[in-house]
């Protein structure tokens, strides 16, 4: 899909409208030269009406400016205990950041605001160490974030909590993002990062639900990217807090943020609380959906032209595979109940999303709804995919003579001499 293209966009639209994202930017990329299409990216969210608030690292500029400074510092990574030394830079840091935060939003004509809406304590004394001026995420001033989206201005949260009494407290920036999205009971949480998206070894994981990426903590800790770990942890977290999608993408990547949000396939990785991809009868509505998907699949001739009326006449036989509520992919299930046997049919799964085991959810689908009709064998004829059902689907080669009547007729009238294939369930 081409950013460009704002029919692509509009589908998504009413599903975002008025919901609250939070995008959380590590601090290498605030000072980066990409940070301005973020930015930008953040003015078509806002121009959508979807409410944004931001939240930023500091951790590379606190490395910076201890450098700079020719200071020895703790915790110059976000973990451990803060010292003064440390809390000094880390505050000089975020307000840097900050203060670039707030002039390039203006530059796009964004009213925007720094607010002291992070609550937090001392995290205290841990296996013997007191972590002195590091803090934990009390709670979120939900009532003053609230009131400024509702007025149109973006919250911009640094990595600092304030207690009762005026201390301020370093807290780590991805726990500060956790906190308020669930507070504010955001749709997104979106993590930018330096990183394609969360690297387990050299693989990045695209999609992957929350109890799959424990799993991974569990048992492949080691193998999570150093500067990905954090990321991980509290992308479960979110999800476990309420927040039903959390992103990690690249900052580097021109229209990145709204790529991973105008698109089913993303640019980063997707780590989902609970199942976003289901099979699910056609309704009416989704017949061009059907339609415009399988246009150039039928133009090659892998599937057989179907009109809007043949499909209207038949559809109860219909399914789609949806993505977070947008079509992918479809199949069509004909039953022969004369013959005790069904068909397979008009499968069909959109190129962003082959090799993800779609089209093998679809067979099995089918394959299942078979068994439940109480038919005792599955036929499909194909042209071009024949090898496929048969290494992924285990269907073997059949012949006419395996087609009932009726639509033996119609094989026979359709001249496209279709390869017979057969999957016997009893």
């Amino acid at each position: 899909m081409k950013l460009t293209d704002l029919r692509g966009i509009l589908q998504y639209i009413p599903q975002f409208r008025e919901r609250t994202f939070v995008i959380s930017v590590d601090g290498a990329i605030v000072t980066h030269e990409a940070f301005g299409n973020i930015l930008m990216d953040v003015a078509v969210l806002r121009s959508l009406n979807i409410r944004v608030v931001l939240v930023h690292g500091a951790s590379a500029q606190i490395k910076s400016l201890a450098a700079e400074q020719g200071v020895t510092a703790s915790n110059l990574d976000g973990s451990g205990l803060t010292d003064e030394v440390t809390l000094k830079l880390a505050l000089t840091a975020a307000n840097r950041l900050t203060h670039e935060m707030l002039e390039g939003l203006s530059a796009y004509d964004l009213r925007a605001a720094c607010t002291n809406a992070v609550i937090a304590h001392p995290l205290g004394i841990l296996h013997g160490v007191d972590h002195l001026f590091t803090g934990k995420v009390e709670r979120v001033d939900v009532e003053l974030c609230q009131k400024l989206l509702d007025n149109g201005i973006t919250p911009v949260l640094p990595p600092l909590g304030f207690d009762g009494d005026g201390k301020t407290y370093r807290v780590n920036s991805d726990s500060v993002a956790v906190a308020v999205a669930e507070a504010l009971k955001a749709t997104k949480l979106m993590f930018i990062t330096a990183q394609d998206g969360i690297l387990v070894g050299d693989h990045v994981i695209r999609q992957m639900p929350v109890a799959d990426l424990e799993s991974v903590l569990a048992m492949q800790k080691d193998e999570v990217h150093p500067g990905m770990l954090s990321k991980a942890i509290h992308a479960v977290a979110a999800c476990k807090a309420g927040v039903p999608r959390v992103h990690v993408i690249s900052g580097f990547l021109e229209e990145g943020l709204l790529a991973e949000v105008f698109t089913n396939e993303g640019v980063g990785t997707l780590i989902y609380a609970n199942e976003f991809q289901q099979i699910r009868r056609a309704m009416k509505k989704d017949i061009r959906s059907i339609l415009n998907l399988t246009k150039p699949s039928v133009a090659s001739e892998e599937l057989v032209k179907r009109t809007r009326s043949s499909i209207e006449k038949q559809l109860a036989d219909y399914y789609i595979f949806e993505i977070d509520k947008n079509p992918v992919a479809c199949v069509a299930l004909h039953s022969y109940p004369e013959q005790n046997k069904a068909e397979l049919g008009f499968l069909y799964v959109s190129p962003a999303h082959e090799n993800q085991g779609i089209g093998r959810k679809l067979i099995q689908f089918v394959e299942n709804k078979t068994r439940e009709l109480g038919f005792d064998q599955l036929i499909t004829l194909s042209t071009q995919a024949f090898t496929y059902f048969q290494s992924k689907g285990g269907f073997v080669e059949g012949s006419p003579t395996d087609l009932p009547p009726g639509r033996r007729e119609k094989y026979e009238q359709s001249g496209r001499n279709s390869k017979v294939l057969v999957k016997k369930l009893k």
